[in-house]
């Protein structure tokens, strides 16, 4: 059948469209079927006498048509219009959601993909020779960031006491200034991608790259010392060279393929609303700290921003001001990632029983979206422990 001529189905989803504003054409409707948007009407049965058959719309079409005449304008690529549909809570068909997930484990890309069967310590060292010579960086603290940090301390060391305060910074062993570069990051961050694992040493000498103007750094610490001070601990999660790894050694964008293939789609769609949480989070942490820093005085966000700085929520505002626009690709990749990170805390807790969940009520030690979808995965699953049930602070 002609798509200038629609069916008597089809029509039933024009007219639906028509009447909510939307201007829709059988041809629209057959090019969203072939690229997986819209699922094909439902055949009815014949009409007999050589009449046809007839078909019907599948019932969660009527609601997909109205949200693709929003957003599937001309150029728009089909995975981002089924993430934005996605992301309305709209009933794409599930093969089409993992399919531009997967996409957009796709997009994360490091020099060497073309030649995967490399030997791995030789594709460091094409790595490390292909960022010397390109001059390949990584942006550890974004301008914005910087500015609030410079500000904060401007005002802290006019109000006279000292920030960190004398007992926070004892418990840093290692004091000093950074020593990794944004090259190193670069290459840390591309051979994290490739080997699925990173060293102690690289995710402590980052942490204090993308702190640079804190006079000690706590958690880099503990994280540095974690073989001598927990060895237990350690030995339960770390590669015999000292490498971070709770999961399979293995390039870390198959284990996204595998979460955008695998993990149930609550999963996904809960994880893609975390995201987005944590992105407007910490867009709103800059605006009240700087509208504190204009009015000259620091108060909560200061306060906030200056707990977060050492741990995960400050790399995780970090890693939003990165971003000025985030396309749906990049917040799928960003879920994707966030839901390989809580499946490394729940195998974690499996690994080690009661793991200390409650720290996680420690101001700025995660972003609060993250925090309190961490805690519901550990409550969900916590064993009974000694005593009672194990459960992390609210």
């Amino acid at each position: 059948m002609s798509t200038d001529t629609p069916s008597t189905a089809d029509q039933l989803l024009i007219d639906h469209a028509y009447r909510h504003g939307f201007i829709v054409t059988a041809k629209m409707l057959e090019v969203w079927r072939s690229r997986g948007l819209l699922p094909r009407n439902i055949p009815g049965g014949g009409l007999g006498r050589g009449k046809g058959s007839t078909s019907s719309p599948a019932p969660e079409s009527f609601d997909l048509v109205l949200g693709l005449a929003r957003h599937a304008s001309r150029g728009k690529r089909p995975n981002d219009v089924a993430l934005h549909l996605f992301d309305e809570e709209l009933p794409v068909p599930e093969q089409t959601v993992r399919a531009a997930f997967t996409a957009a484990a796709d997009t994360l890309t490091v020099p060497g993909d073309d030649n995967p069967d490399t030997d791995s310590d030789q594709r460091l060292d094409d790595l490390a020779d292909h960022i010397a010579d390109t001059g390949l960086t990584v942006t550890l603290v974004p301008a914005r960031a910087r500015r609030i940090d410079e500000g904060i301390a401007r005002l802290a060391t006019a109000a006279g006491p000292t920030w960190p305060p004398p007992q926070l910074t004892a418990l840093d062993k290692n004091p000093g200034p950074p020593t990794a570069t944004p090259k190193d990051a670069a290459l840390a961050a591309a051979a994290a991608a490739v080997n699925g694992t990173m060293s102690l040493e690289d995710i402590g000498d980052l942490l204090r790259a993308m702190n640079p103007t804190a006079t000690a750094n706590p958690i880099a610490f503990l994280v540095e010392t974690t073989r001598q001070d927990v060895p237990e601990f350690a030995d339960a999660v770390l590669t015999d060279d000292g490498h971070l790894a709770l999961g399979p050694v293995r390039d870390a964008r198959d284990h996204l393929r595998d979460l955008a293939a695998t993990a149930p789609l609550q999963d996904l769609a809960r994880t893609w609303k975390t995201a987005a949480g944590v992105r407007q989070w910490a867009l709103d942490l800059c605006d009240r700290v700087e509208e504190e820093l204009a009015a000259g005085q620091l108060g909560e966000a200061a306060l906030e921003w200056m707990n977060g700085r050492y741990a995960m929520a400050g790399l995780a505002v970090l890693s939003t001001l990165k971003e000025r626009d985030r396309p749906p690709a990049r917040h799928a990749l960003d879920a994707l990632v966030l839901l390989y990170q809580l499946g490394e805390f729940h195998r974690l807790d499996q690994r080690i029983p009661g793991c200390q969940w409650h720290l996680l009520a420690s101001e700025g030690l995660l972003p609060p979206p993250v925090r309190e979808q961490l805690q519901d995965l550990i409550s969900r699953d916590a064993p009974l422990a000694e005593g009672g049930d194990v459960r992390p602070a609210s």
